[in-house]
């Protein structure tokens, strides 16, 4: 698998995530098992089924983390105006068909967040936007049908 992208604040959001999981859900988990087993037989205990469940869960996502943060490629970003998107840029772009303008940060893979209006370089707008200008129309295909948009703006934020 190759490199993932991803921006200095999502890598250390990454390592904040395993950092919890290591340091406050495997104790709690730990404890879990114990006053399961306090219960009596473990063939009939669904706390306990429900204990050894959630640390099975805990160990699959550390080293799910640990491989993303094992792949992850910091970007950088300079914090300069820029005429084209580029990764971590902050674009507004236009909906040609109903005017809406909406604002998405281009982030990679592992950072993106619709709710956030945060989306994947990898995603296919994502894909569509980088490289373009202001003032340019991209076409995207949706599962509504074929989009364009315009590109209002380019920001670099922090």
């Amino acid at each position: 698998m190759g490199r993932i992208p991803i921006t200095r604040s999502g890598f250390e959001k990454l390592k904040k995530e395993l950092e919890t999981f290591k340091t406050v859900l495997i104790p709690e988990n730990i404890r879990d098992i114990e006053v399961a087993r306090g219960h009596g037989d473990l063939s009939e205990n669904a706390e306990y089924s429900a204990a050894k469940e959630r640390q099975a869960y805990i160990h699959g996502k550390i080293k799910e983390i640990e491989n993303n943060l094992a792949l992850s490629d910091v970007i950088e970003l300079a914090f300069t105006a820029t005429d084209k998107v580029i990764f971590g840029v902050t674009v507004c772009i236009e909906d040609m068909n109903n005017g809406q303008a909406t604002k998405y940060r281009l982030v990679g893979p592992l950072e993106s967040d619709i709710n956030e209006n945060k989306i994947s370089v990898t995603a296919p707008l994502g894909k569509a936007l980088i490289g373009k200008k202001i003032g340019e129309v991209i076409n995207v295909k949706a599962p509504g049908g074929l989009k364009k948009y315009e590109i209002v703006d380019i920001c670099v934020e922090p």
